[in-house]
C-alpha cells in the first residue's frame, strides 16, 4: 500500500515540475526571453538612434568644429582659431541680422501667444462644442502648409498695384500702402504672416489647458465675486501657467530660427531692414561659400537659444503654478 501510494506522489511533483519548467517565466526559458526583449527593444530604438546621430548630434558636432576652420568647399578646411568669430564681431550686416531677429521675436512672439490665447478663451467659453472643433482645424490648417508656398500667396496679396489688400483699402478711400518696398512695411507684413501661420499651435496648446480647468474653480471665484476680466486674471492664466511656459519657449525657438517668410517675401530688404540671422548663415554659406563663418554666426544663434531658454526656465519660477 505505502508503495501504491507514494507513485503517484511522486507523479505529482513530476508533473509539476514539469509545470514550471515549461512556464514563460521558468528558469530554463528566462534568460533567453530577457535576451530577447531586449534585442526588440534595441531593434525599435535602433532607427531613432541611427536619425538623431545621422542628422542631429553629426551635424552639431561637425558645425562646432568647422567654425574655427576656413572652408570654400573647394580648397582644404584651413584652421582659423577665432578668427571667424571676430570677422561675424566685425560683420555690420551680422550686427544688424541679429538686431532684426531679436525685434522680430519681441513682436510676433508677443502677438503670436496673444491671439492664440485670446482666440482660446473665446472660444471655450463663448461656442458650442462641435464649432470649437472647425475652429481648432481651421486655425491649425496654416501650420502644416509650407511655409514658402504661404509667403508667395501672400505677396501677391500685399502687392503694392494689383494686391487684394490695396484693393481692399481703396475701397474705403485708403490709398495704397507700399507694404513690400518700404522698411516699415515690409517687416509688418513679415511679422502678420509669421504669426498667421504659426499661431494656431500655441492655439490648440491653449485650448487644451483651458480644457482641463475644473468648472468648479469657476463657480467657486464666482462666489468670491470674481467676473469678466478678474475672473481670468486670478484663475485662468495662474492654471494655465504651465502650458504658457511651453509655448512661449517653443515660439521663442522657432521665432529666433525665422527664415521661410523674410526670405520669399523680400529677401532681407529693403536694404537690411528684414534680413535674419539664419538669412546670413545662408548668404555666408551658400552664397559667399564661407562655411566656417557661417558656422560661427550658427554657433553664436545656438547659444543665443539656449540662454533664453534657459532664462525662461529660470524666470518660471515665479510666475508658473503646478496643481
Amino acid at each position: 500500500m505505502s508503495t501504491t501510494a507514494a507513485r503517484p506522489r511522486a507523479g505529482a511533483r513530476a508533473g509539476r515540475a514539469a509545470i514550471r519548467a515549461s512556464a514563460p517565466g521558468g528558469p530554463t526559458t528566462a534568460p533567453s526571453a530577457s535576451r530577447g526583449s531586449r534585442l526588440m527593444a534595441w531593434l525599435f530604438l535602433a532607427p531613432t538612434i541611427v536619425g538623431m546621430g545621422v542628422f542631429t548630434v553629426i551635424p552639431i558636432v561637425a558645425s562646432v568644429l568647422l567654425a574655427f576652420f576656413r572652408w570654400d568647399i573647394i580648397s582644404p578646411p584651413q584652421f582659423a582659431g577665432l578668427d571667424n568669430f571676430t570677422e561675424m564681431a566685425s560683420d555690420p550686416t551680422v550686427r544688424v541680422a541679429f538686431g532684426n531677429t531679436i525685434a522680430f521675436v519681441a513682436v510676433a512672439v508677443v502677438l503670436q501667444l496673444g491671439v492664440a490665447l485670446g482666440l482660446a478663451v473665446l472660444i471655450q467659453d463663448r461656442l458650442p462644442n462641435w464649432l470649437r472643433v472647425f475652429f481648432r482645424s481651421a486655425f491649425f490648417f496654416p501650420l502644416i502648409l509650407s511655409a514658402a508656398s504661404v509667403s508667395i500667396f501672400m505677396k501677391y496679396l500685399f502687392n503694392e498695384q494689383f494686391g487684394v489688400v490695396n484693393w481692399l483699402l481703396g475701397t474705403v478711400g485708403i490709398p495704397a500702402v507700399p507694404w513690400l518696398t518700404t522698411p516699415f512695411g515690409s517687416a509688418t507684413v513679415v511679422v502678420l504672416v509669421y504669426v498667421w501661420q504659426n499661431f494656431g499651435f500655441s492655439f490648440l496648446l491653449f485650448l487644451g489647458a483651458l480644457s482641463s480647468i475644473p468648472q468648479e474653480t469657476y463657480e467657486a471665484a464666482s462666489l468670491d465675486g470674481a467676473t469678466g476680466w478678474r475672473k481670468h486674471r486670478h484663475v485662468t492664466l495662474p492654471l494655465i501657467s504651465p502650458t504658457t511656459l511651453v509655448a512661449s519657449v517653443m515660439a521663442i525657438i522657432n521665432a529666433l530660427q525665422v527664415f521661410d517668410q523674410p526670405y520669399v517675401l523680400t529677401r532681407g530688404g529693403p536694404g537690411d531692414s528684414t534680413r535674419t540671422a539664419v538669412m546670413v548663415i545662408f548668404e555666408t554659406a551658400f552664397q559667399q561659400l564661407q562655411f566656417g563663418k557661417a558656422s560661427a554666426i550658427g554657433v553664436v544663434l545656438m547659444l543665443v537659444i539656449m540662454a533664453v531658454t534657459a532664462l525662461q526656465f529660470r524666470l518660471s519660477k515665479r510666475f508658473v503654478f503646478y496643481q
